[in-house]
């Protein structure tokens, strides 16, 4: 799955004539582009959807959908590490694997 996720911008930087942002997603930090909203500023919330900020968000809705994509266990599932999810699963030789 593949979603927007609110997150607040912890500051801003410019790489290869780019702005970027370093933005918290309520504990997953992770370095999203600004193109789209050029002028957003350190401590305010954007959407974000694979990798660029969207459209800015006051703080309040902000708060309050990342509690409930914490609550639903949707951040862990957006953020996960897809090859770390994947070693985790049960496959078809999972018994195999694990010597059963």
């Amino acid at each position: 799955m593949c979603l927007a996720v609110p997150g607040r911008v912890l500051d801003i930087d410019e790489r290869d004539g780019t702005r970027v942002a370093t933005v918290d997603f309520g504990g997953v930090v992770k370095e999203v582009c600004l193109e789209y909203l050029p002028d957003l500023q350190v401590g305010e919330y954007a959407i974000v959807h694979v990798g660029f900020a969207l459209q800015r968000l006051d703080e309040e809705s902000a708060l309050k959908t990342l509690a409930l994509f914490t609550e639903l266990g949707v951040l862990q599932e957006e953020f996960a590490d897809p090859w770390e999810a994947a070693a985790g699963q049960d496959g078809p030789y999972a018994d195999e694997e694990a010597g059963k």
